[in-house]
């Protein structure tokens, strides 16, 4: 296998171009290029400028190569101790079944995992920590004990609704790795009893995990594929397989734009719009699919688009119009918690890219106040408030150093 300052070499040279030739077409400085080329980390957002540079895709440039050793300071510690046990027991010669007494009733495990989307989407993330592995061990429980037929589908069904609530959970706080075993146990769960629209949902997310990981290849093809599956017909379609088929085409879409595909991309968020244009305002119910969707999410995504290619301008001049606009937003209502706060880091980016850094700094206020855990879980927060310290020649303000804090950064 290569390595990211091989490829990226090999390809400059292939196109026949010198540093300075791809730093100018990328938008990038030459001192960039050169620690790119010299072996130095770059983030997916410069991987991709130097790709449609180099007409070829971003994940061309990516490298498999050993990790960096773990620090102290990065792992889970006991913070999910009881969650990993519950997500991941022993196996062995035997399965360790749970006492019967303890086998709870289908409805009030439903009822928990309805509460702890809630709280997710809340911003409670340590609440829904706290919950999962009661879930998920309730579930197991259920299925262990219920008797065959139809009582055992259902029993199946919830544990695959458990699994999928535990999988969004440990997506969002970067736990990839525990988030992909809880997915592909709520996709198989689902595929057992025979129920599409909730496969689909997972996949969804496993979509999701691929981008987190930037696996954009097969995170395109996974999503495409599933979203030809399940298309539904435009006349009969229930509310949740628009909202499905829409999710899936607007994980194709993310995939494609960021593999540097835009053709591609583009069909995709086609499709997009078709399914949120059907619904005709923001629809909600995470028993049938993963987040809220409608015309608005359609055209937060499209936005974010213009944010990954650097069109700063683009982004300001859509963020606060259309679908997105606050009488739009009266129409069609709002889009999921986690969503709108994804857009507003788009806007906030597009102030630091302009140097509009107190506006940039404005947005991220606004995000912390309702949502300042999900805030300080993304690594997009933690890329403006850096870029912000190092190219501000002012002194910080009171708002700036704060936010700095909250995000663990340091300039």
């Amino acid at each position: 296998m290569s390595s990211l300052q091989e490829n990226v070499r090999n390809h400059r040279r292939r196109a026949g171009m010198s540093q300075e030739q791809l730093a100018e077409a990328a938008s990038l400085s030459v001192a960039t290029v050169r620690k790119v080329e010299q072996g130095g980390s770059a983030r997916v957002e410069t991987l991709h400028m130097l790709a449609r540079a180099l007409g070829t895709t971003t994940s061309s440039l990516f490298a498999t190569e050993a990790p960096d050793p773990v620090r102290a300071s990065e792992g889970d510690g006991v913070k999910l101790t009881e969650l990993r046990r519950a997500l991941m027991p022993p196996v062995g010669l035997s399965e360790t079944l749970v006492e019967p007494e303890r086998v709870s009733d289908l409805s009030d495990i439903l009822r928990d995992i309805d509460e702890s989307h809630s709280l997710y989407h809340a911003d409670r993330y340590d609440s829904v920590a706290k919950r999962l592995p009661g879930i998920l061990r309730a579930a197991e429980a259920a299925v262990a004990f219920s008797e065959e037929g139809e009582a055992r589908q259902r029993a199946v069904m919830v544990r695959a609704a458990a699994f999928l609530l535990a999988g969004k959970y440990l997506i969002q706080v970067r736990r990839n790795d525990m988030a992909y075993h809880a997915l592909s146990q709520g996709i198989r769960a689902a595929r057992e009893t025979g129920q599409t629209l909730a496969v689909a949902t997972g996949v969804v997310g496993m979509s999701w995990l691929l981008l987190r990981q930037n696996r954009f290849d097969e995170a395109e093809r996974l999503a495409s594929a599933t979203a030809s599956e399940v298309e539904p017909r435009m006349s009969g379609a229930t509310p949740g397989q628009l909202a499905v088929w829409g999710e899936l085409c607007q994980r194709a879409a993310s995939a494609a734009m960021r593999n540097n595909r835009p053709d591609v991309g583009r069909e995709a968020r086609r499709m997009v719009a078709t399914a949120a244009s059907a619904l005709g305002g923001e629809h909600t119910n995470f028993r049938e699919h993963w987040t809220t969707f409608g015309p608005v999410t359609a055209e937060m995504k499209a936005i974010e688009d213009l944010s990954l290619i650097g069109d700063a301008r683009g982004v300001l001049r859509r963020a606060d119009e259309g679908p997105v606009g606050r009488k739009a937003l009266k129409k069609f209502g709002r889009p999921s918690a986690n969503n709108w706060d994804r857009h507003r880091l788009d806007v906030a980016r597009a102030h630091a890219m302009l140097g509009s850094h107190q506006d940039a700094v404005g947005e991220l206020i606004a995000i912390h106040r309702t949502s300042p855990e999900w805030l300080r879980h993304q690594t997009m927060a933690g890329h403006i408030m850096n870029d912000i310290l190092a190219r501000r020649k002012r002194t910080l303000t009171q708002d700036m150093r704060e936010m700095a804090t909250h995000l663990g950064v340091s300039g």
